[in-house]
């Protein structure tokens, strides 16, 4: 018979064990922060490189992907120990990556010599160096894998790559310096965000994964001047319902409806705002918020701020374990 007591260590151990982690990239301190999607409460914080900012999971969730910017590399960690494993080759100064689906390839954005990097995960080799515009940054593949997205920032372009054989076979001219792309889960529609355009370029794409520019939505929020609403990170509802845009200095995150594609909210967060990820059950919306050092969560449903926690310097991006 087990002891009342030994009971609970064991419950707790195994809750512990499966409880969800959000991991947020510090820019300027250098490290990883830990929250636990529960309880929001702060579990760890570790050395990321220098310059930690584009930051993804593997698939399965046991793997922590971290682009150290300075350091020309990405580091890879253990998301259950945060012990790091081993580095992967990414290209001068990695900014943003995606990931396939299966876990194999990174696709990586290196702003400094502007190139997207194939990197296979499995073997640690290159597979194929991607010329595109002036300072790649934002990076997103469709839901079929078929393509891969990259923003130039300088360019104002998004690159349409074929994952087949990493040749760009579309250009959409968007607004100055795009920052973020995100399809809508069924593949049918691109988001992608422009910084100092400040505008969110909506781009329908056909069935042959054509891509044609449909409209592009601003922003207007009372007593904000225009020029501090920078849309940079976006995460659209897993039924495309709702489109989510942080607005930088602006301090907002603006909600979207996916159907009529007007601004319908203005969620007030922390100061300078810039990327977010959903958990699993899309309940909350965690935001990084630069200049406040601190992420805000947000509740979907209600479309309001619950919750504000203090991570690490200059937070940048952030990354949630899957179910």
């Amino acid at each position: 018979m087990i002891r009342p007591l030994l009971t609970a260590t064991l419950c707790l151990a195994a809750s512990g064990a499966f409880a969800g982690k959000a991991f947020v990239s510090n820019e300027r301190g250098n490290t990883i922060t830990v929250l636990d999607t529960e309880t929001w409460e702060v579990l760890e914080e570790f050395p990321g490189g220098n310059r930690p900012r584009g930051i993804t999971l593997s698939p399965d969730g046991t793997l922590l992907y971290v682009c150290a910017s300075d350091d020309d590399t990405v580091r890879v960690f253990d998301t259950a120990s945060y012990e790091e494993l081993y580095t992967l080759p990414s290209g001068p100064d990695p900014e943003l990556f995606v990931i396939h689906p299966s876990g194999n390839p990174l696709y990586t954005a290196n702003e400094d010599d502007n190139l997207v990097t194939v990197t296979d995960t499995e073997t640690h080799s290159i597979l194929a160096e991607v010329p595109v515009g002036v300072e790649p940054e934002g990076m997103a593949i469709s839901p079929d894998t078929k393509w891969v997205v990259n923003t130039s920032e300088t360019t104002n372009m998004a690159h349409f790559i074929s994952t087949e054989d990493y040749e760009i076979k579309h250009n959409v001219l968007v607004d100055q310096r795009p920052r973020y792309a995100e399809y809508t889960a069924d593949g049918t529609r691109l988001y992608v965000s422009a910084e100092i355009g400040g505008t969110v370029s909506v781009i329908d794409i056909a069935e042959d994964g054509t891509p044609s520019l449909r409209q592009k939505i601003g922003f207007d929020v009372p007593g904000v001047l225009p020029e501090w609403l920078q849309p940079v990170g976006i995460k659209t509802t897993q039924d495309g319902s709702r489109v989510f845009v942080a607005l930088g200095p602006a301090n907002r995150v603006a909600v979207i409806d996916g159907e009529s594609l007007e601004v319908i909210d203005y969620i007030m967060v922390g100061q300078r705002v810039w990327q977010m990820a959903f958990t699993p059950d899309e309940k909350f919306l965690v935001t990084t918020n630069g200049n406040s050092n601190d992420v805000t969560v947000i509740d979907v449903e209600k479309e309001e701020a619950i919750k504000s926690v203090q991570v690490g310097q200059q937070p940048w991006g952030v990354a949630i374990t899957p179910n």
